[in-house]
């Protein structure tokens, strides 16, 4: 597999839409990206996904089942529109539950229905093993972090959710650190906008103290890692909180929020270059207030790179685990061992 084409599938907990990328593997793990898009959800499909933890098991498992169908739509349709012939799919799914304490988690996306709507291998649930070893399953962007961007101290992803990863002592470290686009995007749609266009609400807004001082005071941020956050975390702690202030007050709250809860995670460490990636990379604003609030130095790459870092790495752990190689570290995620994990579906002909 050492030269292969793969495509990789992210859906984010802020339900922005579906990323996708094709990219080509050689040895030594080099990469050259393809191509790569974002498919907005139609409303029907962001609110079924947005409602699905309320759902019933049966209910579920068609969800599960129709939304395998979509992707596979999808990819088919991607395919065909880039003239690709890929080996392999790798497929994240969209997370509905992450109960990592009770052991489980639940990313919807029937592989068998993508393989065979797609008509190409496909690998996903990447989670579900570390999860039965006592594991997080959480965060998995860390074996690309450190294969792939290996030249930056620091990889700091801010999708749905914020989370960083770095090497300490040789060990791969990574974590959540807290909800990010999820309450970004949920306080600008408030006025009536998809999200904050580089954080222009959020600077003109006011930081409100005893909000963020309700914020800070959660648990969560006081555990130390490995830890990982789901949507219930923003769905039960975090909205009704910022449901009881104006929206521009309550957005430059969160991104200040948002901003110290990631300078408190990472200024222990040695200063060096902090790779930024995830849509909150975008939003200017934030990474000013990140900036002020640590000295590390905070690299913005290129478009391709933020947009598509999490679905590239998730082809990548889809050809490592097609190698047989380790794709999820328990450094990373406090299981009993490394996993190579994801289940292979073969299309039916």
């Amino acid at each position: 597999m050492s030269d292969s084409i793969a495509i990789g599938l992210m859906s984010g907990s802020s339900l922005d839409g579906i990323d996708l990328v094709a990219v080509r593997f050689q040895s030594h793990y080099q990469f050259e990206i393809l191509h790569a898009e974002t498919l907005p959800y139609p409303k029907l499909w962001q609110q079924r996904l947005a409602n699905a933890f309320l759902s019933p098991p049966e209910a579920l498992t068609e969800l599960d089942r129709s939304y395998g169908l979509y992707l596979g739509q999808q990819i088919r349709d991607f395919i065909h529109r880039n003239r690709l012939r890929p080996d392999f799919v790798a497929s994240h799914g969209h997370t509905i539950f992450h109960k990592p304490e009770q052991q489980y988690t639940l990313q919807i996306g029937d592989g068998q229905c993508i393989a065979d709507t797609c008509g190409v291998l496909t690998i996903n649930d990447f989670r579900t093993e570390d999860v039965s070893k006592g594991g997080q399953g959480a965060p998995l962007v860390p074996i690309g972090d450190k294969l792939l961007f290996s030249d930056y101290e620091i990889c700091l992803n801010i999708g749905g959710i914020a989370n960083l990863s770095y090497d300490e002592k040789g060990r791969r470290i990574a974590y959540d650190i807290c909800i990010a686009n999820q309450a970004l995007n949920f306080l600008a749609q408030r006025e009536g906008l998809a999200y904050d266009k580089d954080g222009a609400l959020a600077r003109n807004g006011h930081v409100v103290g005893p909000l963020s001082q309700a914020l800070d005071n959660n648990a969560y941020y006081r555990q130390a890692p490995p830890k990982s956050l789901g949507r219930e975390f923003f769905e039960t702690y975090q909205k009704t909180l910022l449901e009881t202030y104006p929206a521009k007050d309550a957005l430059a709250t969160f991104t200040e929020h948002v901003a110290l809860q990631i300078a408190n995670s990472v200024n222990q460490l040695p200063t060096g270059k902090m790779l930024v990636t995830g849509g909150g990379a975008n939003n200017t604003y934030l990474v000013e207030r990140i900036q002020h609030h640590t000295p590390h130095q905070v690299c913005i790459p290129d478009r391709q790179t933020i947009d598509y870092k999490e679905a590239l790495i998730f082809a990548l752990l889809g050809l490592l685990r097609l190698e047989r190689k380790t794709n999820v570290l328990c450094s990373v995620t406090g299981a009993s061992s490394d996993s190579c994990s994801g289940k292979i579906w073969t299309p039916n002909s």
